[in-house]
């Protein structure tokens, strides 16, 4: 009998959850502040501990603050196939749209970096000059941060990188933000916006503001491809491409095959940018086109049908 109770009043809880939006991104913000908080106190034993050192601590910070968290909160939400509801799908067909959204990283970047330049650019001063103090120093701490982590001239250190700086952040990322709340969001809203909203908060939450632009087109690219192919490996092979391409790039530089990494592929070039932009556009609505006859509710996106919110 207390059993029975115990069981009913787990599914009420999971009931509940399903019902209110507010209360499952509280209950994941909690989860996320929890292992995030873990993270932060392992990562300080051995951030001390030279580059190698260093390098470990980021990936164990980076797991516990975006990996755990979605495994959980499934868990706690759902009582099967957690992890096929957490994104974990085959694309849905046609499954060759997953390399146009690896192509798209690279078609992008001249617009990418015309967005970094422009938002580089940007002042705010009189009211706002403090706010924009810190920004900048928050951009420099993360400008050394992030040169350091990549300031390698061995193999070893760029396969290293490829986990902690390509890889972990790849799958923990979109599982927090296009496995957790794009699909929280659009469930409730229309699914542009649901992306869009999505993709500002997954460049507001690295507090980099002088890369907001470029990072938030980023993850409206990642955002669409999601939910265009209905699975995260679409979306993680698309972010894995995106960092790993970075790895590599400064990795030459280091050995000095490639010169001034800091801005590679800009151009100032107008034509190749309106280009860009207009196969990166192209290609994002002709690929939603494409699978529009699979397109359905993300509701429905979650199977099985029984544990739809």
């Amino acid at each position: 009998m207390q059993q029975n109770q115990s069981t009913m009043q787990d599914n009420l809880f999971i009931e509940n959850l399903k019902q209110s939006l507010w209360m499952r991104l509280f209950l994941f913000l909690i989860i996320l502040l929890i292992c995030s908080l873990i993270g932060v106190a392992l990562s300080a034993i051995l951030v001390f501990a030279g580059d190698t050192g260093m390098r470990i601590a980021q990936g164990l910070s980076s797991i516990m603050m975006f990996v755990m968290p979605p495994i959980v909160y499934y868990f706690i939400t759902r009582k099967e196939n957690q992890m096929q509801a957490l994104g974990f799908r085959k694309p849905t067909p046609p499954r060759w749209l997953v390399f146009i959204g690896i192509a798209l990283m690279f078609v992008s970047i001249p617009v990418t970096t015309t967005l970094t330049t422009w938002n580089e650019s940007m002042t705010l001063g009189g009211a706002f000059s403090r706010i924009e103090e810190w920004m900048k120093d928050l951009e420099e701490t993360a400008k050394v941060f992030t040169e350091d982590m990549l300031d390698v001239d061995t193999f070893g250190g760029m396969l290293l990188n490829f986990v902690i700086i390509a890889l972990i952040p790849a799958i923990g990322e979109e599982m927090t933000f296009r496995g957790v709340l794009q699909q929280s969001l659009t469930r409730k809203m229309n699914p542009h916006i649901a992306i869009i909203l999505s993709a500002a908060i997954f460049s507001f939450i690295h507090f980099q503001f002088y890369g907001f632009l470029p990072r938030m087109f980023l993850g409206m690219l990642l955002g669409y491809m999601f939910y265009i192919t209905n699975s995260l490996w679409t979306s993680m092979l698309m972010h894995f491409t995106n960092n790993g391409a970075s790895v590599v790039i400064y990795y030459l530089g280091n050995k000095g095959i490639i010169e001034d990494v800091e801005h590679f592929g800009e151009t100032h070039n107008i034509w190749i940018i309106a280009a860009s932009a207009i196969i990166t556009v192209a290609l994002t609505v002709w690929s939603w086109k494409r699978a529009l006859p699979t397109l359905v509710p993300e509701s429905n996106h979650v199977l099985p049908k029984e544990e739809n919110d």
